[in-house]
């Protein structure tokens, strides 16, 4: 669901769909099948199985409603060329009392459409350090198909935290498609979108997609699990798309470079969305404009649930540790947040650059995260002193970079990444400091309500993977008092 008006671009992609689209008629409803299932193996991190009495509003400590024809201050027709409004309004947006959630377009008499779109209030979805996060609905695209179906576009997607409050940092804030559908095509259409627009790695607007008819039922006429992982794992860092476990579509870090995957990939992480738009971009280019005067109105999305796990790396997001009162140093920490020092030292692994060249874009970085922080900025600099080692390696390089949240919602006001530190050949720590200087920095600093510090330590350079010590070793001091 981009941000932006998709172009002509599509043409390839739409094509496999278009291919397996055999309009086919309107089928059985599907039925909501309870509560959010086990995943063996994986850590639940958040749900909703939309369990609720008829004509209620999705849970609000959980989801805000979008409402209107684009964001405030942001593009119009929510960047895409959709024409429907949003509205809070039980006939576009309600749960059905049997345990699904209805996103309804409608057309009035004088032939204007509405519907609904809501997206999740936390925005902190994100794959744990050396994990994977996994990100699933089980959902009913709207059950219409052929001349009928024109203009019907439903989505399940996730945007970048950062996008929040900004609007025009597209496409480099990253967005995960998860399910898309256009003009009721029995096709799931899975897209990565990052980079610049347009064109840049993710080939712009049209992103990089894929796209396959549903297994057994068609995506109309029944319920199906759609389902994005995001693999910290795997060297390089990879996506994944599936459709009721069968894998369809898959983008790792390397087809899309470090800058643009560590852009899309290093803030605070993702809110997820569910709407069903009228017309636009998209259900244009095959041959629009759309909706018609042959669209029929009133075919609703049905979303049984939504849920989030992670597996390994620890929790979904990286733990946040209170800085020690009065104190401006934070320790690394086991358990990837900074504050207080820990008694016992201890270390983490730095993947190997793989013979890369990563100086100034974090890959395979380890991240550690310090707040809430209030503190008044004193006019110093960030220093610092990690313990890093390469054991006998030779040629590895550690980088770090420092950033500051003045409030704590994941835009990053001051970023600062350092010149990586060549360790010589030799098994024992070395002390990295400041004292490498500057490569980059931007923005600047201010005054910390509620606000955060990241650090993020990677190998820039080499063939081997190398050590950070942490828990009582290696320390950043912020200037803050």
């Amino acid at each position: 669901m981009s941000r932006v008006r998709r172009t002509p671009l599509l043409a390839s992609l739409l094509a496999a769909g278009l291919a397996a689209g055999a309009l086919i008629g309107l089928g059985g409803a599907g039925t909501a099948s309870g509560a959010v299932p086990p995943a063996p193996g994986w850590s639940l991190q958040w749900s909703d199985d939309f369990n609720g009495p008829d004509r209620a509003l999705p849970n609000a400590a959980d989801w805000q409603i979008d409402t209107g024809h684009g964001y405030p201050g942001g593009p119009g027709n929510w960047g895409t060329g959709e024409i429907q409004n949003y509205t809070s309004s039980p006939d576009n947006l309600r749960l059905d009392g049997t345990g699904n959630l209805r996103i309804t377009p409608l057309k009035d008499g004088a032939g204007n459409w509405t519907s609904g779109r809501i997206e999740t209030k936390r925005a902190d979805f994100k794959a744990p350090a050396g994990g994977t996060l996994r990100i699933e609905g089980r959902i009913q695209m709207p059950n219409v198909t052929g001349d009928a179906a024109k203009g019907y576009w439903p989505a399940f997607w996730a945007l970048g935290a950062p996008y929040r409050g900004n609007y025009w940092n597209w496409p480099a804030i990253g967005e995960f498609d998860i399910m898309e559908n256009v003009n009721g095509i029995n096709s799931v259409w899975g897209v990565l979108h990052c980079g610049v627009n347009p064109g840049g790695p993710c080939g712009e607007t049209t992103g990089i997609g894929a796209s396959r008819v549903c297994p057994g039922a068609s995506c109309q006429s029944d319920f199906h699990t759609y389902r994005f992982e995001w693999d910290r794992s795997v060297s390089p860092n990879a996506l994944r798309w599936y459709v009721d476990d069968q894998l369809f579509h898959s983008v790792d870090e390397n087809r899309v470079g470090a800058q643009a995957w560590a852009d899309m990939t290093s803030h605070a992480g993702y809110f997820l969305l569910l709407n069903v738009a009228m017309g636009g971009a998209f259900p244009d280019a095959l041959g629009g404009p759309t909706p018609t005067a042959a669209t029929v109105s009133g075919r609703p999305m049905l979303v049984d649930y939504v849920a989030v796990w992670t597996k390994g790396g620890g929790t979904t997001t990286p733990p946040t540790t209170p800085p020690p009162s009065g104190s401006s140093q934070l320790y690394l920490r086991t358990g990837a947040g900074a504050g207080d020092a820990q008694a016992a030292a201890s270390a983490v692994t730095l993947a190997s650059a793989g013979g890369g060249n990563h100086d100034g874009a974090p890959a395979g970085a380890q991240v550690f995260t310090s707040g809430p922080i209030t503190r008044t900025y004193n006019g110093g600099s960030t220093q610092f002193d990690l313990f890093v080692d390469a054991g006998s390696v030779v040629a590895n390089g550690q980088q770090v970079r420092v950033s500051y949240d003045r409030t704590g919602d994941g835009s990053w006001e001051r970023v600062e990444t350092y010149q990586y530190f060549a360790t010589d050949p030799v098994p024992g720590y070395e002390h990295y400091t400041q004292a490498r200087g500057l490569k980059s920095a931007t923005g600047s600093h201010g005054n910390l309500s509620n606000g955060r510090v990241r650090v993020e330590v990677w190998n820039a350079i080499g063939n081997g993977p190398s050590t950070v010590g942490v828990g009582n070793q290696s320390v950043v001091r912020i200037p803050f008092a």
